[in-house]
């Protein structure tokens, strides 16, 4: 546009005042009969707003917008959204010239966080003012709570998974990577999270009240909680005690912590740049992880190096009407991963990105994971033609989606690769008999009660890892050494309005399709597994050491005696 508007300009130029001659390329106006220097006529003289700007004018003009920068819009930047705005979309909102396209700006940034974009209540800004309401009231200290260190984390990332709260200070024995000993301390707490995006698993967060005024700040020095610090012969470390170094030796080198020496010392000393790191990370806003993986998912950037090759296999299963959960199963072979001996142990290491967008290409979900593929060295040769799985459960409300998947292999960045699919997730309607997908998996257990419906692999309470197909309509692979486990939920089933049970009948078949016979049947009644329930779950193992080498094809059949609708699902398997 940019380049169209130059070249008209310069047309202009040359058309617009005939009466003109040409110097040195720049035109010279001729003179009217009376001397008087004629322009050209108004109609046709440049529109002076629409003149490129002088640098000058440039920065005049962002003043002007800084300056237009007020009231509740000021507010919102520098108070609302301070700790989880990132400093591009900062930047982009301080260059906004009006306040349609401010109001336009702050709905696409709540829009964008919002985990249910078709539900008119945004869940995530609702627990971000959630959040605000907390931290000003929890961690106030002669300003507002959300101006304190406290309130920063926990607008940030919500509330932490354990504390170690030590709201008097007092006596305190250090941990032997503190350097051992008792101490005295100011009031202190640590914040623990199992995992923080972005920023790493098992994240420890201290904080120190050195005023003594409820004022907790953030600190990466472990020693600034130590109220004995400077107090000469109190407070020392263990190998203080013993004479083996000074207290003064802790202020001399320069070190980013005052611990003093200790057996852990050296170690403490290596990872100080990594605590430096730590600060940056959990101080910043949350931020896309694999931005080179952006780029080939937003842009279909052109791969430069050999694809990566990865398969995909998503099921459904249905938890309301509203909602499906839809597992996405992942599978790359350990072959085609580059790997980084040390140690005696090979690693590989795998970066995923996946967004799911709608019809509009509004983006829906994003799901981004490192996967590490640790082995012995010695063992690496055996294992490259097995396969490393990662699953992730998204929640969808029924529809059409398009799912796009990029990876990387860290160990060589120019090995990547994508898969793009569209999906239709389905609507289950209450008075429709309808099944989840029917998933073949190679394990299949019951998992403990605390983790039912949570963790990998986990659907209710049963833990399965799905075999995933190796290309399209190509059957799933078991060696005869192992079991056929399926699975599969089944929806709303008649009940019979006297009795106030179910009445269907389940048919098993596995067909031999070399032979087309049948080398399994059986059934069962619903009213003998879950009488009383219009959902069944469906799940068994089939030990496969009596088959020949093969190809087999699963078939379920349903038939309600209630409702009398029929269903029916098949999977084709080949046994090895």
């Amino acid at each position: 546009m940019t380049t169209s508007r130059s070249i008209l300009s310069a047309a202009l130029a040359l058309t617009v005042w005939t009466g003109g001659v040409l110097l040195h390329g720049q035109e010279v106006p001729a003179t009217a009969p009376d001397g008087v220097v004629q322009g050209p006529p108004a109609s046709e003289r440049p529109d002076p707003l629409k003149r490129p700007l002088t640098d000058k004018e440039k920065i005049q003009r962002q003043k002007a917008v800084k300056q237009e920068l007020k009231g509740e819009y000021k507010k919102w930047v520098n108070e609302d959204v301070r700790w989880i705005i990132t400093d591009q979309e900062l930047e982009t909102f301080k260059s906004l010239s009006n306040d349609e396209e401010r109001d336009q700006f702050i709905e696409q940034f709540w829009l964008r966080r919002n985990p249910n974009p078709d539900s008119p209540e945004n869940e995530f800004r609702e627990q971000h003012y959630q959040r605000i309401a907390y931290a000003n009231e929890h961690f106030a200290a002669g300003k507002p709570g959300w101006r304190t260190d406290r309130g920063h984390i926990y607008i940030a990332y919500g509330k932490a998974d354990s504390i170690d709260s030590h709201p008097s200070g007092g006596s305190y024995e250090r941990p032997m990577e503190e350097g051992g000993g008792n101490t005295s301390t100011f009031p202190f707490e640590v914040w623990h999270y199992r995992y923080l995006e972005g920023v790493g698993d098992n994240i420890d967060v201290e904080f120190v009240d050195t005023c003594m005024c409820g004022d907790y700040h953030m600190t990466i020095d472990r020693s600034e909680k130590d109220a004995l610090k400077h107090v000469p012969g109190a407070g020392e470390t263990l190998s203080e005690q013993q004479g083996q170094s000074k207290k003064a030796d802790r202020f001399s080198g320069g070190g980013l912590e005052q611990l003093g020496a200790g057996p852990m010392s050296s170690m403490n000393q290596s990872k100080q740049f990594d605590r430096i790191s730590f600060a940056a990370k959990i101080m910043a806003p949350p931020v896309i992880k694999f931005h080179d993986l952006e780029a080939f998912i937003a842009t279909s950037k052109i791969l430069t190096g050999p694809p990566f090759l990865f398969d995909v296999r998503t099921d459904y299963v249905k938890v309301t009407n509203d909602t499906v959960l839809v597992p996405l199963t992942l599978q790359i072979r350990n072959g085609d991963i580059t790997y980084n001996n040390k140690d005696g142990v090979a690693t590989g290491s795998v970066n995923i990105l996946g967004r799911v967008t709608n019809l509009n290409h509004k983006p829906i979900l994003t799901f981004e994971e490192t996967v590490s593929v640790p082995t012995p060295s010695e063992l690496l040769a055996r294992t490259k033609n097995n396969v490393s799985v990662y699953w992730k459960a998204l929640p969808l409300r029924p529809g059409l989606y398009r799912i796009d998947i990029a990876i990387k292999d860290v160990n060589n960045p120019d090995h990547v690769g994508v898969w793009r699919r569209s999906i239709n997730v389905p609507k289950y309607d209450d008075d429709k008999l309808s099944t989840s997908s029917l998933i073949l998996a190679d394990q299949m257990e019951r998992v403990p009660s605390k983790d039912i419906g949570a963790g990998n692999f986990v659907i209710g309470n049963t833990r399965l890892r799905p075999r995933v197909p190796t290309g399209v309509a190509v059957p799933l692979i078991f060696h005869r050494a192992q079991s056929l486990n399926f699975w599969m939920q089944v929806y709303n089933l008649g009940i019979d309005d006297k009795s106030k049970q179910n009445g269907a009948t389940i048919d098993y078949q596995i067909m031999d399709l070399t032979t087309n016979k049948a080398i399994l049947n059986t059934q069962e009644l619903t009213s003998k597994t879950n009488p009383n329930a219009d959902q069944v779950t469906l799940e068994r193992s089939l030990p496969l050491a009596s088959l020949q080498p093969g190809k087999y094809e699963l078939s379920i059949k349903i038939n309600d005696g209630v409702t009398k609708q029929q269903i029916a699902e098949s999977a084709p398997f080949v046994v090895d």
